[in-house]
């Protein structure tokens, strides 16, 4: 079990843990202020004499690690640079606690304790730094050890306890508010990582089916219905199923429908691309290519997570949730490159690539969409290796024609500190998915521009009149590296969080 962060009013000097995180600006001259200089100020000015020999500077993702030597009731005091107090953004704050919360890991502690950083000089909303510092806490603590054996002799143990302390009366109002919210969007990233990165030998499209119904259950107010390949034949998903049918596993359908408590005229669907494994199919892909695709359904662990969260946001509008899930296999039943399938909405598509399924697959959900006719449609895939060549590993590329919801997607991924960046859907382009046999094919007539002709692809799906907007998160949703602080190697969650903001703001 997973321990929350919680807010607790009283002065920093007096509270009891392993290591306590404090924040230092860039640009706070030689008055360290507030926190801080309470601490330095127990500690015989070591923190002091630390920042005037250079030790540390405060520039943003600095630490320095102070030992208390029983002069106060912590064992460590880990102070993280912030930077200048201009660029100061709860984002920042967010990295830095991260950073903090890392360097407690290394020093095998259990309880950690924490100022808002940032909201006293550095004049941050307190509310904001709340939830930054309790999605770092809980996101930078994530490990997936489902298959390690358990050693509790483990380099670096899980914190079992995080505070965040405030001295101010009505800043721990906003905090406890904030830290909730924290809670709650870094708790559906957990969902979102664990289900990427499970073993594909056992996430299979049964199991993300499971995982579905498990969310269900647990919400008076979500509900799921499920087609398997019969029913999904009837409605004529025979895009989906021609993916499906190189393997030997069950595809399935899924919708999930938030309601709102209130009636609600408002609807938006959330499409995520559910391909459990990618092999490539009989485009086969080297096997190089295949050693993480795994998180070929993240675009459906975003959606579930997102689910996950939805009793407790209760935003105020009907939300649904659509995954066509299945496995892209070789096999003498797989779909071939030269095929032309019917997707739902009645365009045919000429495979001409097998390793294209991704888009094949949205083709029938996103016409399963538009049927729903919402206020909004958006879909999350990592669809492309171009668009990860365009924006490398940490973007999520933003394809839409709609400006305001670009807008509202946008302002709520600043807000929580995800990096989106808007792509064309250049119109030009549309000749270069021109079939000369079908209604369109599912590659480009070359390699250029890959991510921008499949997200012309995906267009051809939905209702002209309803805004749409296309997430390829093939870049950051699968970290092969450590690039932020409170991302570990894995499954990251992408996109969770700013959908969960856009909703929680959707006017």
């Amino acid at each position: 079990m997973r321990m929350k962060p919680t807010v607790v009013q009283g002065d920093i000097i007096n509270i009891k843990a392993d290591v306590l995180i404090v924040g230092h600006l860039e640009d706070g001259g030689k008055r360290l202020g507030g926190a801080l200089e309470a601490v330095d100020a127990v500690l015989g000015g070591e923190i002091a004499s630390a920042i005037a020999s250079k030790e540390t500077e405060g520039k943003w993702k600095t630490v320095l690690t102070v030992r208390t030597n029983g002069r106060m009731q912590v064992n460590h005091v880990v102070v993280v640079g912030l930077g200048t107090k201009k660029t100061l953004t709860a984002e920042r704050v967010r990295q830095a606690a991260g950073l903090g919360f890392k360097v407690a890991k290394s020093l095998r502690a259990t309880s950690v304790a924490t100022v808002l950083m940032g909201a006293g000089r550095g004049e941050q909303d307190p509310h904001s730094i709340a939830q930054a510092i309790s999605e770092a806490f809980l996101l930078t603590n994530y490990q997936f050890d489902t298959w390690k054996k358990k050693d509790e002799a483990s380099p670096n143990p899980l914190i079992k306890k995080a505070t965040i302390v405030e001295l101010v009366s009505t800043k721990c109002k906003s905090a406890l508010a904030g830290c909730e919210d924290g809670t709650l969007f870094a708790e559906a990233t957990i969902v979102a990582r664990d289900l990427v990165n499970e073993a594909p030998s056992h996430m299979s499209p049964a199991e993300l089916k499971r995982s579905a119904e498990q969310i269900a259950k647990k919400s008076t107010n979500v509900s799921l219905k499920v087609l398997d390949r019969v029913a999904a034949k009837k409605r004529g998903m025979n895009a989906f199923l021609a993916v499906a049918a190189g393997s030997t596993t069950e595809p399935y359908f899924l919708h999930l429908t938030y309601t709102p408590p209130k009636p609600s005229k408002k609807s938006i669907v959330l499409v995520g691309k559910g391909i459990t494994f990618d092999s490539g199919g009989l485009s086969l892909k080297p096997a190089d290519g295949m050693m993480t695709m795994k998180c070929d359904m993240a675009g459906a662990a975003t959606g579930l997570g997102v689910f996950s969260a939805l009793q407790a946001l209760q935003p105020n509008m009907t939300v649904h949730g659509l995954i066509a899930t299945c496995e892209n296999m070789p096999s003498g039943s797989a779909y071939r490159p030269g095929d032309v399938v019917r997707a739902m909405n009645g365009t045919t598509i000429e495979v001409l690539n097998t390793d294209a399924e991704g888009r094949v697959t949205l083709a029938d959900a996103l016409s399963y969409a538009t049927e729903l006719q919402p206020n909004a449609i958006i879909d999350i895939a990592t669809l492309t290796g171009a668009c990860v060549v365009a924006l490398g590993e940490e973007i999520v590329g933003v394809m839409t024609d709609n400006d305001k919801l670009a807008e509202r997607t946008l302002e709520a991924a600043y807000v929580t500190g995800e990096a989106f960046w808007e792509l064309p859907l250049y119109p030009g382009y549309d000749c270069l998915i021109e079939s000369k046999v079908a209604d369109v094919q599912n590659i480009g007539i070359n390699r250029w521009g890959g991510a921008l002709t499949a997200g012309l692809f995906l267009k051809k799906f939905v209702d002209a009149t309803i805004p749409w907007m296309h997430l390829d998160i093939a870049g950051p949703a699968f970290a092969e590296r450590e690039y932020l602080s409170y991302v570990p190697y894995g499954g990251t969650g992408a996109g969770v969080r700013t959908l969960l903001q856009l909703l929680k703001d959707y006017k």
